[in-house]
């Protein structure tokens, strides 16, 4: 009796973490229909990149979302973990003004910035974005002793090694996304492998 309770038991979070499954993909095909629905368009990078002469890593995304260009600032987007991760990874109270998050930063020798300096986009999807002008890296690799560099997911990752990657470089790194879209990786996940890859660089 007690087998058959645990083997129904075990099913039972089996199923649920399918149906789980299946509602995060949902979800995700959704939001990007309704990404793809809109219309794409010529967009600036709003903002300056931060760092300062003892920055060690660089950590580049691929281009605001929407959210980020209205505050004027990176990872504006409530339910991106970036700065969660990095408030974890510094031992640091979680910031929420920009001058928190610019100091906490700075404090760990952190710079920050993106690939991309224009491009057509639609919304917040990278999956829409073209017509791209990359970012000049040596505004930050000339004047910070910069160690490592560490894209924010796979999409900052290719933009990087198709537009701005060149020999003499620091090493660049791939880091899991700390985008809502990427629903499979919790904050706890995400936190031990950023940690793995950076906090021995700061």
């Amino acid at each position: 009796m007690t087998n058959d309770k645990s083997g129904a038991a075990g099913k039972k979070k089996g199923t649920k973490q399918k149906q789980n499954e299946i509602e995060n993909k949902t979800k995700k095909k959704t939001r990007n229909q309704t990404e793809n629905d809109m219309e794409s368009v010529h967009v600036l990078h709003p903002f300056e990149p931060i760092f300062d002469e003892k920055s060690r890593i660089l950590i580049l995304g691929s281009f605001p979302s929407v959210k980020s260009r209205e505050d004027q600032f990176y990872y504006g987007h409530k339910r991106n973990r970036f700065w969660a991760i990095l408030s974890e990874i510094c031992g640091c109270r979680l910031p929420v003004t920009v001058p928190e998050k610019t100091e906490m930063l700075l404090k760990h020798h952190i710079a920050l910035w993106d690939v991309i300096e224009s491009c057509d986009i639609a919304g917040s999807s990278d999956s829409s974005i073209k017509n791209v002008k990359e970012n000049d890296m040596n505004v930050i690799l000339k004047r910070a002793p910069i160690r490592k560099i560490f894209a924010n997911g796979g999409k900052a990752y290719q933009l990087f090694v198709r537009y701005c990657q060149k020999e003499g470089q620091p090493e660049v790194r791939k880091l899991p996304s700390s985008s809502p879209a990427n629903a499979a990786w919790s904050l706890e996940r995400l936190v031990k492998a950023w940690e793995q890859e950076i906090a021995g660089e700061l």
